[in-house]
């Protein structure tokens, strides 16, 4: 018998020697296009050598330095609703890798039987001296160990482990994304103070042009008609507060549903005061692989797909798995735990799919389709996040252009404005030189903010595109990764 125990022994060794076979291909991140030196529309003012050293990486939105926004910031992260949403997702893939790494270990098992039967008098072969009534008792331990001698158990933990990581980036891209979203809210509430102030200012010159008006008609200097158009700027500029202010209020309810306060208990004090449009470093392209969280878990799903390959190869060869057991049975009245009433078993057990009507084939090409998507999408995301980028720099650049412009625009406005109404007075020409002269000032004026509070938002987005405050340690991602498939993942942008 100890000869037989032996062999068996022998055998579970001699398999145990084969289980760092691994049949998932030897991974290697998607090819992507070459990788240039530098953003196409970016100036040298943009190409700085090391991004990360210019600002804070976490709190990104302090390079506006805003008291209030940073405390908005800060309420959004501890009390968002849909971050606390995409935390939960995080955990939960965390929870599914260490229920695949458990499939690693051995699993042991207790059971006990206490049972009280009765037989029934006409049993088939019953013997004459069988009590009709007796006891049924089992004690045991049962323990089973798969040795994954194809990797099948170990490429599932290594999915599981990458789609952990790649929660987790989806993590950091969902809190950058609502970092950003109230930034930009934030501006165009700012923006609207702004404009609110500018149509306050208008209506106490159009207030004082209507009583210049009504003097010089009371005078018989001025016809009724000057007086109904100065009457009818005035009424247009209050509706026009009053639709800013509408727009204001709106703004407001969408920071207050960012930071997780009901719209009626949350407001911001109004302030003119303008945001600078801060100069953000942009690096070169190829930090965008290691900032970008998106890009991350792209990569990370890629991993896993080939992961996933492994483990529907391994469908095709035998499952051996170990069984052990011991315990104490009797169905008497002795002692149960007595050394005669003990029993035990080992041994290995094998099983092979002999017919299947071709489902692990089907699941093998589906295991190498979802590669190819999980590949193609990683290209995109790549290829978005440069467009991204070139997008948000052209657009700042553009529009830094376009306030130099307006801010012209509107010195000649209101230079314009000061002749019509001083010549006005004078006599010189009619009231609707003045009206003309009024409008074009108040829409210069405007139209300056609106592209002042653009382009503070296009430096928002930019951030948001250069991957914020993120970066690959936030994830465990190792950069000098070149981990096969066969091995535990280590996350890498290469």
């Amino acid at each position: 018998m100890n000869r037989r125990i032996n062999l068996r022994l022998a055998a579970v060794a001699a398999a145990c020697l084969l289980g760092g076979c691994s049949l998932a291909p030897t991974y290697h991140t998607p090819n992507l296009p070459p990788m240039p030196s530098s953003y196409k529309e970016g100036d040298t003012a943009w190409k700085v050598a090391s991004p990360a050293d210019e600002f804070s990486r976490g709190d990104w939105w302090a390079i506006y330095n805003d008291g209030t926004l940073t405390q908005l910031e800060s309420k959004l992260d501890a009390d968002n609703p849909s971050l606390a949403a995409a935390l939960a997702r995080y955990d939960t893939a965390r929870a599914y890798e260490s229920q695949l790494r458990s499939g690693l270990f051995p699993s042991l098992d207790f059971s006990g039987s206490p049972i009280r039967a009765r037989q029934s008098n006409y049993r088939p072969l019953r013997g004459s001296n069988e009590p009709n009534e007796y006891d049924a008792n089992t004690v045991g331990v049962e323990a089973n160990y798969d040795l994954d001698l194809w990797g099948r158990i170990r490429n599932e933990v290594s999915q599981g482990h990458a789609l952990a990581q790649a929660s987790k980036a989806d993590l950091a891209s969902a809190k950058l994304s609502l970092e950003a979203q109230l930034a930009e809210n934030y501006a165009r509430l700012r923006g609207y103070d702004i404009q609110v102030g500018i149509l306050q200012d208008t209506l106490k010159a159009y207030q004082r042009a209507l009583v210049l008006t009504e003097d010089r008609h009371n005078g018989g200097v001025a016809s009724g008609l000057d007086v109904s158009r100065a009457q009818t700027q005035l009424h247009d500029a209050q509706a026009q507060v009053m639709d800013m202010i509408a727009q204001r209020a709106l703004t407001e309810h969408a920071i207050a549903s960012l930071v997780g306060v009901p719209a009626s208990s949350f407001s911001i004090a109004p302030l003119r005061e303008q945001l600078a449009v801060p100069v953000t470093p942009v690096g070169v392209p190829s930090t965008l692989l290691e900032r970008r969280p998106d890009i991350a878990a792209a990569e990370r799903r890629v991993y896993a797909a080939n992961a996933g390959i492994g483990v529907a190869r391994a469908a095709f060869f035998p499952d051996l798995s170990l069984s052990g057991a011991y315990g104490f049975q009797n169905t008497g009245f002795n002692n149960l735990f007595s050394i005669g009433n003990r029993f035990w078993a080992l041994g290995p057990l094998a099983t092979l799919n002999l017919f299947d009507a071709g489902l692990r084939r089907a699941q093998l090409r589906q295991a190498h389709a979802e590669f190819a998507q999980a590949s193609a999408y990683y290209r995109q995301v790549v290829l978005d996040a440069f467009r991204e980028v070139e997008d948000d720099l052209v657009l700042l650049q553009d529009l830094g252009t376009e306030a130099e412009q307006e801010d012209q625009a509107f010195a000649a406005a209101q230079q314009t404005l000061n002749i019509a109404t001083n010549r006005y007075r004078e006599g010189i020409v009619n009231y609707l030189d003045v009206v003309v002269a009024q409008e074009a000032a108040l829409s210069t004026q405007q139209q300056a903010e609106t592209i002042r509070t653009r382009r503070l938002q296009a430096s928002v987005d930019l951030i948001r595109a250069l991957g914020g405050g993120w970066d690959r340690n936030v994830a465990g991602i190792d950069p000098a990764a070149t981990a096969q498939a066969s091995e535990p993942p280590k996350a890498g942008l290469h």
